[in-house]
């Protein structure tokens, strides 16, 4: 039946435990690590995790402290009530210096360069207001070129640096992608100065995550004309003891398509649609300082230990088997690696990337499930090609679905099996030696009804020798009614017989022949039997083995003798007898077995039974 070898052999992807899925798996994961820790040293898989980084860093942020700054916007309120024309009049900003300061401010801080001169008057009133609780916006800009790399650094004039006002640089560096996510790492930065300036110095931290709070206006934001005149359009102690920062804040062009004068990009622009103020920027930037909320990175160690992780995670989900469990594993896994990145970044304060370690259990999980896939499709066609010639179609696709259902090795099973032998088949051969081709085509018309009889009743068809056949019930798919099956399968061959008898008779008429009768016994026992493999490593069967088929093969030889096509053994006859009419036959004793034997036969076939029997 399996020529060749065993031809499930190789497929260990598929078969828990054995050596090579262990083998295989592990691999898939080492592959999988080594490609990922690869990937996650590019710039493009960098600007991925960091698209990661704005989303969850934006989910449920804190919000600003209830000390944090107000911001003073040079917005279009203000541009309507005091003119259009930019920049204003310096002495403008000294006015509002002074106004703020009166108001109780703490400390102020102009996000507004002065590099230029403007009128002397007015560069002078500025002078008279600026005091050491005043911060003064620089400028540090690096520019690399074919021919040379410059560093460009911009503060306000002298004589506004000559004077106890501090200078902070308000530079931000967003990433590739132009969105700001980073901490300004400048120890004299405007937010950093700003705190000294406020009597609350803080250490500038390197390479640290920006936690933002919220799109744009999320912070306290009234209009410059109202700061010039806190008294007449503000609350009462609106100002006092409050940080404030001035800086232009318009909102006529504050989204991704238009752009704007001194906005930018922030984790909450993928959420939103709009631009952040460069102000409100440096306001979260003296949050993050102030109070520490800035968020580390992961260092090296944890990244790997966290791709490591995914990997053991995904082998531990493919170690036995794939399959929607393991699909719904991958998903509940992934989620969990998000929640778990999601709690370190908002209650730890780091962030470790999660793309990367549910890359790797996504790869594992994949391509273990491909092979998985691929083995049990090679199953499935080994099945199918080596049982189709002796399982009914419908038994086979059963099989092929469910291998598990397949015990190739060998096992101790109860079967019914049948013996079907062509009676007189010497004799037909000997009229028929000049004609072996007709006598081939005799054989074959009458095997093959009986053959389909067998598969049509769920019948395992072991195998032909010569004019005889051999099938068996209850292996390798269970059948709970096999003894019935059995029977009726013969009952029904014996009609098959009967229709076949007709056509050749009708046949030999024609021919002006004499038509021949073919006959056949069947013996059907019932036992336990040793069914699998049988034959060598190069060439074996699936068949049966054991005492009951003995005596299933010796019942088809008594039924000769007893005068019946049909001889059912004691232990089928007990599983049948409630279902098909029985007529007792006698007990025989059989070749080979020492003691006698009550045989049966139906009802419908029984015949008077001789005095002999072998």
């Amino acid at each position: 039946m399996f020529a060749g070898g065993p031809w499930w052999k190789g497929l260990g992807a598929s078969t828990p435990g054995t050596p090579s899925r262990r083998n295989g798996i592990l691999a898939i994961a080492v592959l999988a690590v080594l490609l990922v820790a690869g990937l996650s040293l590019l710039t493009p898989w960098k600007l991925v995790e960091a698209r990661a980084f704005d989303y969850l860093s934006t989910i449920s942020p804190p919000p600003p402290p209830d000390d944090g700054p107000v911001i003073v916007a040079i917005d279009e309120p203000s541009l309507a009530e005091i003119g259009p024309q930019w920049p204003w009049p310096r002495d403008l900003h000294g006015r509002l210096v002074e106004a703020l300061r009166r108001a109780g401010a703490k400390a102020v801080g102009l996000d507004i360069i002065f590099a230029e001169p403007s009128t002397p008057a007015a560069d002078e009133a500025l002078v008279k207001s600026l005091g050491p609780d005043v911060v003064l916006a620089g400028d540090e800009t690096f520019i690399e070129t074919e021919q040379a790399a410059q560093h460009v650094r911009v503060e306000p004039l002298a004589i506004f640096t000559a004077t106890s006002a501090a200078t902070g640089i308000a530079s931000i560096a967003p990433d590739g992608d132009g969105i700001l996510r980073r901490v300004p790492g400048y120890g004299d930065g405007f937010a950093a100065e700003l705190l000294n300036a406020a009597g609350r110095p803080a250490t500038v931290p390197r390479n640290a995550l920006l936690q933002a709070f919220g799109p744009s206006r999320t912070y306290p934001t009234v209009s410059y004309y109202q700061a010039l005149d806190p008294d007449s359009f503000l609350p009462e102690n609106f100002f006092r003891g409050r940080i404030v920062m001035v800086g232009l804040s318009l909102q006529n062009a504050p989204t991704l398509s238009q752009g704007g004068a001194d906005v930018h990009a922030s984790p909450f622009t993928i959420r939103t649609g709009r631009l952040v103020s460069g102000v409100e920027i440096q306001a979260t930037v003296f949050d993050n300082l102030a109070h520490q909320l800035f968020i580390a990175r992961a260092p090296a160690w944890a990244a790997i230990l966290s791709i490591l992780l995914g990997a053991g995670i995904s082998v531990l989900a493919v170690w036995k088997s794939t399959g929607w469990k393991t699909l719904a594993g991958a998903v509940v896994a992934v989620l969990a690696l998000l929640a778990g990145s999601y709690m370190a970044l908002r209650y730890g304060r780091v962030f470790v990337a999660p793309l990367a370690p549910a890359l790797v259990f996504t790869l594992v999980a994949s391509a273990q499930a491909a092979r998985d896939f691929a083995a049990e499709r090679k199953l499935r066609r080994g099945i199918t090609r080596a049982f189709s010639q002796y399982l009914s179609p419908a038994l086979v696709e059963r099989l092929a679905r469910d291998p598990t259902q397949l015990r190739l090795g060998g096992e101790v099973r109860t079967l019914t099996i049948l013996f079907c032998d062509i009676r007189g088949f010497t004799t037909i051969a000997e009229a028929m030696k000049g004609d072996p081709e007709r006598l081939t085509t005799l054989i074959n018309r009458l095997l093959t009804p009986l053959s389909d009889v067998v598969m049509a009743h769920g019948g395992t068809i072991d195998k032909y020798i010569g004019d005889c056949l051999m099938a068996f019930w209850n292996a390798p798919l269970d059948d709970p009614d096999h003894a019935i099956h059995a029977v009726e399968a013969s009952l029904e061959m014996l009609a098959a017989l009967d229709r076949l008898n007709a056509q050749l008779q009708a046949e030999a008429e024609t021919r002006g022949e004499t038509p021949i009768a073919l006959r056949i016994g069947i013996g059907v026992n019932t036992g336990q039997c040793v069914v699998g493999n049988v034959g060598s490593e190069q060439r074996f069967d699936y068949s049966a083995l054991g005492d009951a088929v003995n005596l299933a093969s010796r019942l088809e030889g008594a039924s000769k003798d007893l005068g019946v096509p049909l001889v059912i053994g004691r232990a089928t006859a007990e599983l049948v007898s409630d279902r098909i009419p029985l007529t007792p036959l006698r007990e025989i004793t059989v070749k080979g077995r020492g003691e006698s034997t009550m045989v049966y036969a139906p009802a419908a076939v029984s015949a008077p039974v001789s005095t002999a029997a072998s």
